[in-house]
C-alpha cells in the first residue's frame, strides 16, 4: 500500500468527483459528510481529502481505528 507513488498528498478535484459522483462543491461536501468522511475546506470553499486518507477509506480501513491504542500501557515495575 505505501511502495504506491504519491503525486500530491491531497485528492484532486477531479478524484473528489470521481469519488462522489457529482460535480458541484456543495454536494461533494454532502456526499463526504454523509459517508462520514473526514475533509477541510481551503479558502473557495473546496473540499480538501488526504490521498492516504482516502486510500485506507476505500479499502475498507477505518482511519481512526489506526490512531494510539490506551488499552496497552507498559509496566516498568519490575525492571532493574
Amino acid at each position: 500500500m505505501f511502495e504506491i507513488p504519491i503525486a500530491t498528498e491531497t485528492l484532486t478535484h477531479e478524484e473528489i468527483q470521481e469519488i462522489s459522483g457529482s460535480a458541484r462543491r456543495s454536494d461533494q461536501i454532502a456526499w463526504l459528510q454523509l459517508n462520514g468522511w473526514t475533509f477541510l475546506k481551503n479558502r473557495a470553499g473546496d473540499p480538501i481529502v488526504g490521498r492516504l486518507y482516502a486510500r485506507l477509506k476505500l479499502a475498507g480501513i477505518n482511519p481512526s481505528s489506526l490512531g494510539a491504542s490506551t488499552s496497552w500501557s507498559l509496566d516498568a515495575s519490575k525492571i532493574r
